[in-house]
């Protein structure tokens, strides 16, 4: 062979592994026009998807929600029932996202913009995988910016930035359903209430008797006589503090269990608050038997339904954890058997406020008298 031949075959063939090399860069660039999907395929099987895993500064996924039994579930909180807007929501936005640049496809500028491996520990993004019928669809997630995020597809090098942004959470209890009771102040009849320390008291609501005439007041008025604006205002008036009620018909409350020497307050006080016992939420939920409640705090409600909802509380601790229980909804104690319930303190608080809470305020001591007065000056001479 010549060796010009052999410097043409050479050429030719460096020729063809640049190109190789340079088709294969592409393929894995998977170069895309501004505007188009960050996950082409996933919007025709938004109806097939079965599950979604998050993992952040893991190998395994800090979340995972998927459907189990027939309903949606996380699988960290023991299959506890999910939140499926969450998960809808963040399916969506996924399918949304579109791609508005290209970025990096250096690995060693991966963690500026938070695309770097999810499996290192303390990756600034996390890696979203959703399964569905035609297989999953994964993508990393890093760092928001302006409207949109950083994002990379899993297994791809090139970066991109996409618009709309993509929000979410990577802890397992932010994907629970939170929803445990919603009890409005009309429905209560009574709530009785054993606190972990001090006496238990009862507050039960009471039918109102009708307006009695007071007993100094004449047995007939004469026909012609009509009663002053002023005695109207009086006879329809609730006495401060006295916790009658206004009228014929209305609520009224009262409080069994007051201490000796105490007076109760007056009874829309003692009312049941909405914010209370309404929209009751749950934090997290976990395995009730990692909570000790062998001291715990007790608030039993009875409603005007028949339902009673038992509802016991213990500290853990700075995490405030109830436990609760039914007499007819067979349905919310299947769900809540085993199980606590982290809620906010201050909703804790407020179930299980000790009776002193309830009592007209002890007055304050007289202030201490001065010891001695301070003399007088003496006149100069």
């Amino acid at each position: 062979m010549s060796r010009q031949r052999f410097v043409s075959l050479l050429v030719a063939a460096v020729i063809a592994i640049s190109a190789a090399l340079y088709l294969t860069g592409r393929r894995n660039a998977q170069p895309v026009e501004q505007g188009a999907a960050l996950l082409p395929s996933l919007a025709a099987e938004l109806n097939t998807v079965t599950a979604l895993d998050i993992r952040r500064g893991s190998a395994a996924p800090n979340v995972t929600v998927h459907e189990h039994d027939g309903h949606w579930t996380v699988a960290q909180r023991g299959d506890y029932p999910a939140d499926v807007s969450k998960v809808r929501k963040l399916v969506l936005a996924l399918s949304d996202a579109k791609i508005i640049e290209q970025k990096t496809s250096n690995p060693a500028n991966y963690p500026v913009i938070g695309v770097e491996d999810p499996a290192l520990p303390g990756a600034a993004g996390s890696e979203i995988s959703v399964t569905a019928k035609d297989g999953k669809h994964a993508v990393i997630v890093g760092k928001s910016s302006g409207g949109g995020n950083f994002a990379r597809r899993a297994g791809e090098k090139t970066s991109y930035l996409v618009e709309p942004g993509i929000s979410f959470e990577s802890e397992a209890r932010y994907w629970i359903d939170p929803q445990l009771i919603d009890i409005t102040a009309a429905d209560i009849q009574s709530i009785e209430v054993k606190p972990a320390t001090g006496p238990a008291y009862t507050v039960r609501r009471e039918a109102a008797a009708a307006a009695k005439a007071p007993a100094s007041a004449p047995a007939k008025a004469p026909a012609s006589a009509k009663a002053p604006a002023s005695a109207k205002a009086r006879a329809s008036a609730k006495a401060p503090g006295s916790g009658a009620a206004s009228g014929a018909g209305e609520a009224n409350f009262v409080l069994e269990g007051v201490p000796p020497g105490r007076k109760a307050l007056d009874s829309a006080s003692l009312a049941p608050s909405p914010t209370t016992y309404g929209t009751l939420t749950a934090d997290d939920v976990g395995p009730a038997a990692d909570v000790d409640f062998t001291k715990a705090a007790q608030a039993t409600i009875t409603l005007s339904g028949g339902n009673v909802i038992t509802l016991s509380g213990a500290t853990s601790g700075d995490k405030h954890w109830i436990i609760l229980k039914t007499t007819k909804d067979e349905a919310f104690n299947t769900k809540a058997a085993g199980r606590a319930f982290e809620i906010a303190a201050y909703r804790f608080d407020a179930l299980f406020r000790p009776v002193e809470q309830l009592l007209v305020p002890k007055p304050a001591p007289p202030a201490a008298h001065k010891a001695a007065s301070k003399p007088e000056p003496k006149p100069k001479p």
